[in-house]
C-alpha cells in the first residue's frame, strides 16, 4: 500500500469515527432505570444483565500512547494474540451468543486509548483495567474472551462497529450485544446480528446463516434473560417465551452438527445493586427463578448434547465466603458498585471510583448490574474448570494401562537378561523387581505422573526350549494434572503368567495379564478467581492383557554380539468405573463409565552384547503403531447440582503411535545370583520414563 493510499484511509477512517463521536456518547451505552411506581421490574435501556465471566487487561494494548503510528498498534495486537494463545487444542473454535455478559466489544469505546484521534477500543460491561479506571485506559476482558484465551483461541466481536483497519482486528465470533434480549439472541443464531447505537448501525448475517453446517469440534456458549427482565415494560414477555428462545438457538445449532453447547442459567437479578437501588430485589429474584426453572426444563425436554452451567449457585457461594475470592466481607457487596455514573446503584464510599482507595477487584459489581473483572475471572476459571474436567478424568484410564506398561516392560527386561543364561531343566529361577516410571501428558496445562513398582517373580526351566513363569506386581502411581495441579492416586495390584520359547536362532514370548486398580484421593484442583478449589472422589477398575513377541537371532549363538529384528502384538483393556465427586456445590461433577481398548503392533530391532564373561548389556529399539482407541474420545459427566443433565465433553486423547526403547545391564554377582538395571522410554504424542533394578536367585 502507497503512503498516499494509506493517507486516504485513515482520513476517512478519522471522517468515519468523527460522525460516530457527534451521533453516540459513552452515557447512550449505560444503563438508565426508571425509578418503578410498583412492583414489577423496572425497565432498563437495552443493556444486559451480565454476572459471571472473566476478564483479563490485555497489558500490550493498555500502555498504548494517545496518539501513535499505525504499525505500532498493529505490532501490539498481534502481540496481545500472541498472548493468549495456549499450548492445547481441544477445541477448534469458541463461538459466543448472548448480552453484555459476554459482548466483546461490538460498541466502540470512546474513552478508550487512541490512534489519529480516534477511539481503538470495543465497549465492554466492565471496569477499565486500571492505573486510574478512567479515560484513556482499556475496558478489561469479559468472561469469554478470557476463557477463550486459557483455550488458546480467540473471542473477537463478530459485528463492530469500529472497523478493522483500526483495531486490527477481523470480525469475529462472538456474536454476544450489549443489550440483547433471547429473542435477539436468537436472531444472532439464525437471523441478523444488528449492533446499533446513536443512529450508527451495521449488519451482519447470524451464524448459521453464514454456516449452514458448523464446525462439529467447535464450541459453543449461549447466555442471556437479564434483559427479557429489565425490558418488560417496554417489550412483554413470559419467561418461558424467553427461555425458549435460547432453547431453540441450542435447538438450531444441534440440527447444524455443533456436538458441545454450554449454557449459562440466569443468577439471580436481583441480587444486584440494582434490585437494592429499585427496591424490587425480590422481583427480579421471582422472575430469575421461573426463567431458570423454565430454561431447564425447556432444555431437557428438547434433549442433545448441551451444558445447562450453575452460575447462579456459584454466585450464591461467592457471596458465602468474600473474604476467600479477595472481596471485602465488610462491604454490602449487593448495594455498592464500583462505577456510579449512571446514577443508579450507590458508590462504594473505599473502593469505588472516585473513593478514598478505588479497587474494582475489592467488589463483586462494576455498575447497578455488570459485574467487575474479579468476578467475570471467577466465572471463566469456573467453565474451565468444567471443560478441562473430561481431560484430566479420562486419563484414569491411561494411568492403569501406563502401571501395566511398566509392570511388562520389566519382565520383557528379565526375558531378555535371560537370554542364553537359562537355569537348567527342571530347575526354578525367582527374580524381585523394584522400578520407577514417569508418565507425561500434553493438554489442559499438561501434566505428569510418577509410578513406583514392585514385582515378585519366578520361572521355571520346562524343557531345552520352553521357559514359563508368573510374576505379581504391586504399584502406586499418581498424577498431576492440569494448571492447578490436580492430584490422582492409584494403586494396581497386577498378576502375569508368561512363557519363552527359544529354539537356534527363534525365539518367541508370550505373556497374560491380569490387573486390579484401586484409584483413590482423586483430587481435581482449579482456580477461582484468586482462590483455588479441590473436589474429590474415588472409583475403582480393571484390566487385562495379552501379549506376543517374536524374534530372529541374525548372529551365531554363542556369539559375543546378538542381534535381529522381532515383530510383536499386545493387547490390553481397561475399565474404570464411573464416580461422583462428593458434594454438590456448583463445580463438583458425576462422570459416567470409561473403557480404554489398545491394539498395538511393534516393530523392532534387539541387540545383546557381552562386556565380559560375567557381564552384558542388552537393549531394542521399535516403533509401535496403534490400531484400536487412536481418537479422542468424549467422557459423559454430569454437574451434581444440576439434575436431569448428562452431557458430553471432549476426553483426552490416547496414546497413540510411539518409538520405544531400552537398555538394561545384566551382571552375575555369583553362579546362582544375578543384578539387572535398566533405563525404557516410549513417546510421541505423550511420554514414559522408566528405571528399574532387579535381583535374580536360582533356587
Amino acid at each position: 500500500m502507497s503512503a498516499a493510499t494509506a493517507t486516504r484511509s485513515q482520513l476517512a477512517l478519522q471522517s468515519y469515527l468523527d460522525a460516530l463521536l457527534q451521533e453516540a456518547t459513552f452515557e447512550d451505552l449505560e444503563p438508565l432505570v426508571e425509578t418503578p411506581p410498583a412492583p414489577a421490574p423496572a425497565p432498563l435501556k437495552p443493556v444486559a444483565l451480565a454476572v459471571a465471566e472473566v476478564a483479563t487487561p490485555a497489558p500490550a494494548l493498555e500502555t498504548l500512547p494517545v496518539d501513535h503510528g499505525f504499525d505500532e498498534f498493529e505490532a501490539a495486537v498481534l502481540e496481545e494474540i500472541e498472548r493468549v494463545t495456549s499450548d492445547i487444542d481441544q477445541v477448534s473454535q469458541f463461538i459466543v451468543f448472548g448480552d453484555s455478559l459476554s459482548d466483546a466489544g461490538n460498541f466502540p469505546d470512546l474513552q478508550s486509548p487512541t490512534l489519529g484521534g480516534n477511539p481503538t477500543g470495543g465497549l465492554r460491561f466492565t471496569n477499565r483495567t486500571g492505573p486510574t479506571y478512567g479515560p484513556g485506559e482499556y475496558i478489561g476482558e469479559v468472561g469469554t474472551q478470557r476463557l477463550a484465551g486459557m483455550l488458546g483461541l480467540q473471542s473477537l466481536p463478530s459485528t463492530p462497529l469500529l472497523p478493522a483497519l483500526l483495531t486490527g482486528n477481523p470480525d469475529g465470533t462472538n456474536y454476544a450485544v450489549g443489550g440483547y434480549r433471547t429473542d435477539q439472541i436468537l436472531d444472532s443464531i439464525n437471523g441478523d446480528s444488528i449492533v446499533e447505537v446513536g443512529g450508527l448501525s451495521r449488519t451482519r448475517p447470524g451464524y448459521l446463516r453464514e454456516n449452514p453446517r458448523v464446525d462439529s469440534n467447535a464450541l459453543y456458549y449461549l447466555n442471556g434473560g437479564g434483559n427479557d427482565i429489565f425490558q418488560l415494560n417496554t417489550n412483554p414477555v413470559t419467561m418461558a417465551q424467553a427461555a425458549s428462545n435460547l432453547v431453540a438457538g441450542v435447538g438450531a445449532l444441534q440440527a447444524a452438527g455443533a456436538r458441545y453447547i454450554i449454557v449459562s442459567d440466569l443468577p439471580d437479578v436481583g441480587t444486584t445493586p440494582l434490585g437494592a437501588f429499585t427496591g424490587q430485589a425480590a422481583t427480579f429474584n421471582f422472575l430469575s427463578d421461573q426463567f431458570n426453572a423454565e430454561l431447564a426444563s425447556q432444555l431437557q425436554a428438547q434433549g442433545g448434547n448441551y451444558v445447562l452451567v450453575n452460575n447462579r449457585l456459584l454466585l450464591a457461594e461467592v457471596r458465602a465466603d468474600l473474604a476467600a475470592f479477595g472481596f471485602d466481607p465488610n462491604v454490602a457487596q449487593t448495594a455498592v458498585c464500583f462505577d456510579a455514573s449512571a446514577g443508579n446503584c450507590q458508590a462504594d464510599p473505599v473502593y469505588s471510583l472516585g473513593g478514598s482507595a478505588p479497587d474494582p477487584s475489592r467488589l463483586l459489581f462494576n455498575d447497578a448490574v455488570h459485574p467487575t473483572t474479579a468476578v467475570h475471572q471467577i466465572s471463566a476459571d469456573y467453565l474451565y474448570s468444567i471443560l478441562s474436567a473430561p481431560w484430566e478424568v479420562s486419563l484414569l484410564p491411561e494411568m492403569g494401562r501406563s502401571a501395566l506398561r511398566a509392570h511388562l516392560q520389566q519382565l520383557d527386561t528379565e526375558l531378555a537378561a535371560l537370554r542364553g543364561d537359562w537355569q537348567p531343566i527342571g530347575a526354578w529361577r525367582t527374580f524381585v523387581q523394584g522400578g520407577y516410571n514417569r508418565p507425561e501428558y500434553d493438554g489442559y496445562g499438561g501434566g505428569d505422573g510418577h509410578g513406583l513398582s514392585l514385582s515378585l517373580g519366578v520361572t521355571h526351566r520346562l524343557s531345552e526350549a520352553w521357559l514359563a513363569g508368573v510374576s505379581l506386581g504391586l504399584a502406586e502411581n499418581s498424577l498431576e494434572l492440569g494448571r492447578n495441579d490436580s492430584d490422582y492416586d492409584m494403586r494396581s495390584y497386577l498378576a502375569t503368567a508368561f512363557a519363552r520359547y527359544e529354539y537356534q536362532r527363534l525365539f518367541a514370548d508370550f505373556s497374560l495379564s491380569a490387573g486390579y486398580l484401586d484409584y483413590h484421593d482423586l483430587k481435581r484442583t482449579f482456580a477461582l478467581g484468586i482462590t483455588e478449589r479441590t473436589e474429590k472422589g474415588d472409583t475403582e477398575g480393571t484390566l487385562w492383557g495379552a501379549a506376543v513377541k517374536t524374534g530372529f537371532n541374525l548372529m551365531q549363538p554363542g556369539d559375543r554380539l546378538q542381534f535381529g529384528p522381532f515383530i510383536g502384538a499386545s493387547y490390553q483393556k481397561v475399565d474404570v468405573d464411573g464416580y461422583s465427586e462428593k458434594g454438590a456445590r456448583s463445580t463438583t461433577l458425576s462422570y459416567d463409565d470409561q473403557e480404554l481398548d489398545s491394539l498395538r503392533l511393534s516393530l523392532g530391532l534387539f541387540g545383546d552384547y557381552a562386556l565380559t564373561e560375567r557381564t552384558r548389556l542388552f537393549g531394542e529399539v521399535a516403533r509401535e503403531v496403534e490400531r484400536e482407541d487412536e481418537d479422542r474420545r468424549d467422557l459423559r459427566m454430569s454437574l451434581n447440582s444440576v439434575p436431569g443433565n448428562s452431557f458430553e465433553l471432549p476426553g483426552a486423547v490416547p496414546t497413540g503411535d510411539q518409538t520405544r526403547f531400552s537398555v538394561g545391564l545384566t551382571h552375575r554377582l555369583t553362579p546362582g545370583l544375578a543384578l539387572r538395571a535398566n533405563y525404557h522410554y516410549r513417546g510421541n504424542d505423550n511420554r514414559d520414563h522408566g528405571l528399574g533394578l532387579s535381583l535374580a536367585l536360582d533356587l
